[in-house]
C-alpha cells in the first residue's frame, strides 16, 4: 500500500509497520495537536468478512476494556475504497521486540516490564477476553508526562473466553503459543496467555526463546516463577495473569534479612504464645518436648520447631498469590537453620514456612523436581482438616519436603512447607505445633 496523504481527517506522516492483515501509519491529529497511530486493513483482506469482523472486533474489545494499560481506540472509519481503519494511541517508545534486538535486558527491567504486561493482560481477562497472540511486537512503550508506560496491543486474534473451548483453528505466533494452542479444539483459557507472558520474560532474561538455560545472575526464585509459567501442562502454570504478577512481585523483592533469635528470646516466645493461644482457634496439641516456638510479626501465627532449626526467622508475611490464591498480604513466617540456603531449591538446610490464608482450599502445591512424590494423605488435627504431600530423596540425598494445606470451618487456613535434611520425618510434630491465633477474616 502506497502512503496516503490523509486518512479521514488525519495527516499521514509515515508508516510505522505492516503485518499480514494491516498496515499502521503515524498521523497528526491537527485538531487536538497530537500524534496518533492509524491501523488500516490490508487491500487483499478487505472483502473477507471473517477478517474484517476480527478487525472491527479489536476496536470493540479495546473500547470495552478501556484501560491505560492497553492501546486505546480513539476513532474508527472507512477509507473511500471501503477498507476500515482504527485510530489508536501512538506509542512513541517503540516495541519490546525492538528493545530485544540489542540482546537480553537487565533482570530488574525485565521483571518490571513483565509485571506491566501481566497486569494489562489481567485487565483483558477481567473483561472476558483472551489475547491469544502475546509477543514482543505487541508490547509497546508510551511516554505520558515523562513517565514510561507499557501498553499491550494488537487484539486481532482475541476471543471471548467463554468461546475459547470451541476454537478449531490454530492461531498465534510460534515460540509464544502455549502447547494447547497448537491443537485444534485444545480448549484454551487464560493460562494460554500466561504461557506467552512467561515466554517473553524468558526472552527478556536470556535473549533467546524458551528451551535454553537461564543466564547467570537470574535469581533462583525468579527462575521458578518463569518455569511455572512455561509449564507444558496448563494445570501446572500460574492460574491467572494476576497470580503471575503477584508471584513476580514476590520474586523481585529481596528476601528480608533473617533475624537471629537469641536463646532467651526464643524461650520468651514460647511463654507468650502459650498465653495468647488460650481460647484461640488453634491446633491445641502440646508442642514436642524441647522444641522452640516462634511467632510472626502480627502475632497471629506461630510454629514450633526443633531447637537446631530455630536459628533464623523472617516474619514479615507473605502473598498467597504465589500459591495460586487471591493476592493480599497475609501473616506468615519462615524459620530455619540457614534462610539463605532455604531460598535455594537445591539447599538442604531444614526449616518451616507457614502462611495464613482465608481460601487455602484452592492452594496449588509446588512440585519438587529431583524428588520422589508420595501419595497425598489426609490429616485431621484439632478441628482442622487438610492434606499432606511429601517429597523424598531430593537430588539423591536424604533431604525431603512436606507440603501441607490445612483448613477450618469459619476461620483461616494455613499452608506449610517443611524441609528436612536428616532422613527423619517430623511432619506431624510440626503440624501439631502450629497455632492460629486469628479465628475470623480480617
Amino acid at each position: 500500500m502506497s502512503m496516503p496523504s490523509k486518512i479521514g481527517r488525519y495527516d499521514v506522516e509515515r508508516r510505522l509497520g505492516a503485518g499480514a492483515f494491516a498496515t499502521v501509519w503515524l498521523a497528526a491529529d491537527e485538531a487536538l495537536d497530537s500524534w496518533v497511530a492509524i491501523k488500516v486493513l490490508a487491500d487483499n483482506w478487505a472483502h473477507h468478512p471473517d477478517v474484517r469482523g476480527r478487525f472491527e472486533q479489536e476496536a470493540q474489545v479495546l473500547r470495552r476494556a478501556d484501560s491505560e494499560r492497553l492501546v486505546r481506540v480513539l476513532d474508527i472509519g472507512d477509507l473511500p475504497d471501503g477498507r476500515p481503519y482504527l485510530v489508536m494511541t501512538y506509542a512513541d517508545g517503540g516495541t519490546l521486540a525492538e528493545r530485544l534486538e540489542a540482546g537480553p535486558l537487565p533482570v530488574a527491567e525485565a521483571v518490571s516490564i513483565t509485571l506491566e504486561i501481566a497486569r494489562a493482560v489481567a485487565v483483558l481477562h477481567d473483561s472476558g477476553v483472551l489475547h491469544r497472540d502475546l509477543k514482543p511486537s505487541n508490547v509497546l512503550f508510551h511516554t505520558v508526562r515523562g513517565e514510561q508506560r507499557v501498553l499491550v496491543a494488537d487484539l486481532g486474534l482475541a476471543k471471548e473466553i467463554a468461546q475459547a473451548s470451541g476454537f478449531t483453528v490454530m492461531a498465534g505466533t510460534p515460540g509464544y503459543m502455549a502447547p494447547e494452542q497448537q491443537l485444534p479444539g485444545g480448549g484454551l483459557d487464560v493460562r494460554a496467555d500466561v504461557h506467552a507472558i512467561g515466554a517473553m520474560l524468558f526472552q527478556m532474561l536470556t535473549g533467546r526463546m524458551p528451551g535454553s538455560k537461564p543466564r547467570t545472575g537470574v535469581p533462583a526464585r525468579l527462575d521458578r516463577v518463569v518455569q511455572r509459567a512455561l509449564a507444558t501442562d496448563p494445570g501446572k502454570r500460574w492460574p491467572t495473569a494476576a497470580s503471575l504478577a503477584a508471584a513476580l512481585e514476590q520474586a523481585a523483592v529481596p528476601p528480608p534479612p533473617p533475624r537471629r533469635w537469641p536463646q532467651r528470646v526464643l524461650g520468651a516466645a514460647v511463654a507468650i504464645a502459650a498465653v495468647l493461644a488460650t481460647g484461640s482457634a488453634a491446633l491445641a496439641q502440646p508442642t514436642a518436648e524441647g522444641w522452640k516456638r516462634v511467632t510472626d510479626a502480627t502475632g497471629e501465627l506461630s510454629v514450633a520447631v526443633p531447637p537446631s532449626w530455630a536459628r533464623q526467622l523472617a516474619d514479615g508475611g507473605w502473598d498467597p498469590a504465589v500459591a495460586g490464591l487471591r493476592a493480599r498480604r497475609s501473616p506468615g513466617l519462615t524459620v530455619g537453620r540457614d534462610l539463605a540456603d532455604w531460598s535455594v531449591p537445591s539447599g538442604t538446610s531444614p526449616g518451616v514456612f507457614a502462611g495464613l490464608s482465608d481460601d487455602a482450599t484452592g492452594a496449588v502445591l509446588p512440585r519438587h523436581d529431583g524428588c520422589a512424590a508420595a501419595p497425598d494423605r489426609g490429616i485431621v488435627v484439632a478441628g482442622l482438616t487438610g492434606r499432606v504431600r511429601r517429597w523424598t530423596g531430593c537430588a539423591g540425598t536424604s533431604a525431603s519436603y512436606s507440603e501441607v494445606v490445612l483448613t477450618s470451618t469459619g476461620g483461616p487456613g494455613v499452608l506449610l512447607q517443611i524441609r528436612q535434611s536428616d532422613g527423619a520425618d517430623r511432619t506431624d510434630e510440626v503440624i501439631r505445633g502450629v497455632r492460629i491465633l486469628r479465628s475470623v477474616r480480617r
